[in-house]
């Protein structure tokens, strides 16, 4: 987009500004019609992908760029359009955000205090690769009343360029402003735009360890998001054996790229000798590289005979190994005595995203979901369920690990915080000078209204 990252940013706080007597309803048809507008410009925008798929496996096969980057940057691979434009509309159906009442109070007669969601204000929402994120993210600032600057990698310019000009497309036949949804291409622009807090409201960073890092530390924007995905699966004492291969196998293989997926898997030392060599056969059959600690390691010298990639792929562990994100088909693997020493190790390597236990003990399910730190923690299910989608939130705009008002998939509900609506009814009004030792005395009688009365 014309211009410098300061006049982007006024723009951005204006549209917002001006958004917010537009109409809930209005947001909804606007979704709908960028769904539409995405359809019709299909064509432009895969062929635009190819260019970024082709100039990307150049880099690739300079050694510049990773598989993984050129698989994420895919946009007409399996059901990913589709989905794309299905998670347009069920973001649209979803039940607006704003406006509700999440407490209301009767401070004395007549003066009612009222606490209602509201949008956050501007997002500048910085992410590697995945050009439909620019789609999810649009979908979900529109919907809770957010206006967002987008940022996706140099990677995919072609296709982000022509994302936005569809949504740009849609915007301009609504009341919403055009420049509602933004999108800027260089680093140069996010390094100008880190320093506008007095525009810019949440920094909502998507990709690599350094750049979220790098984030952090340049802005006074507040951050949400996460840098590492190491999720971890534990195999407890009471773990089935069928439910283990089939979690473990589908935490680690279903899509190893991803934040969700697992990086470490953690053996209650009880059953490495039961079900530890069945779930190592599952993964090396499944070509995947086993990292693994003494005692793992051990049973598997054992394997008799032992599998056919065994030489290739089961190596010793080093202590890096627990605290490296893979993304890819490798799995570190650590032995451990007990369920306190799992929630130890969990809570000391992981990245605080999601992670699982496989048992059939509701005490250990249990206190390994208290015991655990983390956005996510499941019982005998995949880590790869944490996810926007999967929860029901349409879309996500990402994954907080953080502790402020959102953590985990952040969808709709994430987006919004709230303000404070108090009314006098009284006919002089309400004021403090009133209340006090020998004055009135406040009610603080709960109110069941649920929508704000004016």
């Amino acid at each position: 987009m014309a211009g410098s990252a300061q006049d982007i940013a006024k723009a951005a706080k204006a549209a917002f500004e001006e958004s917010q007597l537009i109409l809930s309803d209005e947001r909804v048809k606007a979704l709908r019609i960028i769904r539409d507008s995405l359809e019709s410009n299909k064509a432009e925008i895969l062929r635009a992908n190819e260019e970024d798929l082709a100039a990307a496996k150049l880099e690739v096969d300079a050694g510049r760029m990773s598989e993984v980057m050129v698989k994420r940057l895919d946009l007409n691979k399996g059901d990913k359009w589709d989905s794309m434009l299905q998670g347009v509309l069920d973001v649209a159906n979803l039940p607006g955000p704003t406006g509700t009442v999440t407490y209301a109070s009767e401070l004395d007669e007549g003066l009612e205090l009222y606490r209602v969601t509201c949008p956050i204000g501007v997002l500048l929402v910085i992410f590697e690769a995945r050009p439909e994120v620019v789609v999810n993210i649009a979908s979900l600032a529109i919907k809770s009343g957010n206006a967002a600057i987008l940022k996706g990698g140099k990677e995919s310019n072609h296709t982000t360029s022509l994302l936005s000009k569809a949504i740009s497309e849609g915007l301009s036949k609504t009341a919403l402003p055009v420049t509602f949804i933004q999108t800027i291409q260089t680093r140069a622009e996010v390094s100008s735009l880190l320093e506008l807090d007095q525009y810019i409201d949440l920094i909502i960073p998507r990709g690599s360890n350094s750049l979220v890092r790098n984030i952090q530390n340049n802005t006074r924007i507040p951050v949400m998001g996460h840098a590492d995905g190491l999720c971890s699966v534990y195999l407890d004492e009471h773990a089935d054996l069928e439910k283990s291969v089939r979690v473990v196998i589908d935490s680690k293989t279903d899509y190893p790229a991803a934040c969700n997926s697992a990086e470490n898997l953690v053996i209650h030392e009880a059953v490495v000798h039961s079900i530890w060599p069945s779930v190592a056969n599952a993964l090396l059959a499944a070509n995947v590289k086993l990292l693994c600690d003494s005692k793992s390691l051990e049973v598997l010298k054992e394997f008799t005979p032992p599998h056919s990639n065994y030489q290739s792929h089961v190596l010793p562990s080093e202590p890096s190994s627990y605290t490296t994100e893979h993304l890819d088909l490798t799995i570190s693997v650590i032995v451990v005595p007990s369920l306190t020493a799992a929630i130890q190790f969990i809570n000391s390597y992981s990245s605080h995203h999601t992670d699982s236990i496989v048992s059939e003990s509701q005490q250990a399910a249990s206190t390994f979901c208290r015991g655990v730190d983390s956005a996510g923690t499941f019982v005998n299910a995949s880590t790869r369920f944490a996810d926007g989608f999967r929860y029901g939130f349409g879309t996500e705009v990402g994954i907080s690990t953080g502790r402020i008002h959102a953590r985990g998939p952040v969808g709709l509900e994430g987006l919004v915080i709230y303000k404070y609506l108090l009314r006098s009814k009284s006919h002089g009004g309400h004021i403090v000078a009133d209340f006090g030792p020998g004055k009135k005395q406040y009610k603080h009688s709960r109110i069941g209204n649920t929508t704000v009365p004016f």
